[in-house]
């Protein structure tokens, strides 16, 4: 009696992944024509930036209003560090730790963790853990 149950609960589990299989395919394939498509959009918008943008210089303009919009050339600044010491001691003699954003690298807390097995989690520091599924094809 058993054996048969297991039967019809594998033949069930079965048909289940065979389906998932099926829609998750489907939603790559999907995906993967989305992409190709929204990457053709993108490079016909680069192209037109390019040309809004050598407007713009040879005309030393900011912006440039049209009938169906304004182009406008706008300055982005991002700042990286290229020597952590030397900031790091800048922010400290000028009370800046507000400059700092602070978060945990993943793989290299995962690694430490391996490495220090008995001390647990660091002080100030919390572990979210959460079950998912995931479905192979079979090899």
């Amino acid at each position: 009696m058993i054996e048969e149950i297991e039967e019809i609960e594998t033949t069930k589990l079965d048909e289940l992944v065979k389906v998932y299989l099926t829609i998750r395919n489907e939603r790559d394939r999907i995906e993967a024509e989305r992409k190709a498509q929204i990457k053709e959009l993108d490079d016909e918008l680069a192209m037109l930036e390019q040309e809004f943008m050598a407007t713009c210089n040879e005309s030393n303009a900011k912006s440039i209003r049209t009938g169906y919009g304004t182009v406008i050339r706008k300055l982005y600044e991002r700042y990286t560090v290229n020597d952590g010491d030397s900031f790091r001691k800048f922010i400290l003699s000028n009370g800046a730790v507000d400059l700092f954003e602070a978060r945990i690298h993943q793989g290299n807390f995962k690694e430490f963790l391996k490495e220090n097995q008995g001390d647990g989690l660091p002080p100030g520091v919390n572990v979210m853990r959460e079950f998912t599924i995931v479905v192979r094809k079979p090899s």
